[in-house]
């Protein structure tokens, strides 16, 4: 599963130059194929950002990158008791 996310990132993240690059430069394209490249790049961009994130998530399991500092509940609502005290 992580070589699809890692494929699938790689391939998002290509879509999302690809046709990012041509809606911004693109000279002499109709208002429809713009309208295209715009939507490609938008798809690109998000699919490859649930993908990072997938990644990212799939990594902090398998021990292969350090997890991220995060609160347990508990801790969060401690801190949201305190919040603006000083």
């Amino acid at each position: 599963m992580p070589k699809l996310f890692a494929i699938l990132n790689v391939t998002a993240w290509a879509g999302f130059w690809a046709f990012g690059y041509l809606a911004l430069t693109g000279e002499g394209y109709t208002r429809g194929e713009m309208t295209i490249a715009v939507l490609l790049a938008a798809a690109g961009l998000f699919t490859g950002v649930y993908a990072y994130l997938k990644l990212v998530r799939i990594s902090e399991r398998s021990g292969y990158a350090k997890p991220s500092n995060r609160m347990t509940r508990d801790q969060r609502d401690a801190a949201q008791s305190n919040w603006g005290e000083v």
